[in-house]
């Protein structure tokens, strides 16, 4: 069994999603965010302190991308995952990296400087400049989805699973009104999925059951 450690809203969404796009069975554990402030017994189980954690047998992973990567091939085979003889592989690895190195990292930073830090240290400029930031890089998405409904190998895949959270993540925090007419239309039809609306409720249920609250948005 599969167990997946995750905070509501966070990126730990991504293999969420995927586990549920995929239909593998699972157990999800709720924990309060940031959980290495609010449940500190969870350091004895990651070190680190973050979410997403993964645990498949022998398998510990921590990276939100890595993970979907990770659970498409070892759990495939599936259409989720881009071949290394398609030609967009090479398109499907960037757009999972770019998920979370350059989508998603700017956002933390907006989140911490306007909502998480005390209001003493909060920091408009910090987080003004970082939402620009990741505006900027969303133009790539903004062109990538002007003319197919995906980003690459003319199906949905794991990469509309890791850049569909970074659009999440910017609803929560308040940057999707900033959103170019492509990407609205993109995440749009991401949260129409089957398997969007299972994961999101799966969260909501576990949460509920474990006694873990939802985080405030904005």
């Amino acid at each position: 069994m599969i167990t997946l450690y995750h905070c509501d809203g966070a990126r730990s969404f991504r293999p969420l999603w995927m586990l549920e796009e995929q239909g593998l069975p699972y157990e999800l554990k709720m924990l309060p965010f940031p959980p290495r402030v609010f449940a500190k017994e969870y350091i004895a189980i990651n070190p680190l302190g973050t979410i997403p954690f993964m645990v498949d047998g022998e398998t510990k992973m921590t990276e939100s991308s890595g993970i979907c990567h990770y659970l498409g091939t070892r759990h495939g085979p599936t259409p989720l995952v881009v071949g290394v003889d398609e030609p967009a592989y090479g398109a499907f690895l960037n757009w999972m990296y770019f998920s979370d190195a350059t989508l998603t990292f700017p956002q933390t930073l907006v989140l911490r400087y306007s909502q998480l830090e005390p209001e003493e240290r909060r920091n408009p400029q910090v987080s003004g400049d970082y939402a620009k930031w990741f505006l900027g890089r969303l133009r790539a998405v903004e062109a990538a989805t002007a003319n197919t409904e995906t980003l690459c190998a003319g199906r949905f895949t794991a990469a509309d699973i890791a850049i569909g959270y970074a659009l999440r993540l910017a609803g929560n925090i308040g940057l999707a009104k900033d959103f170019g007419p492509n990407v609205a239309a993109y995440w749009a039809r991401l949260q129409q999925r089957n398997g969007y609306k299972r994961a999101v409720a799966a969260e909501q249920q576990a949460g509920v059951d474990q006694g873990v609250k939802a985080r405030v948005r904005p």
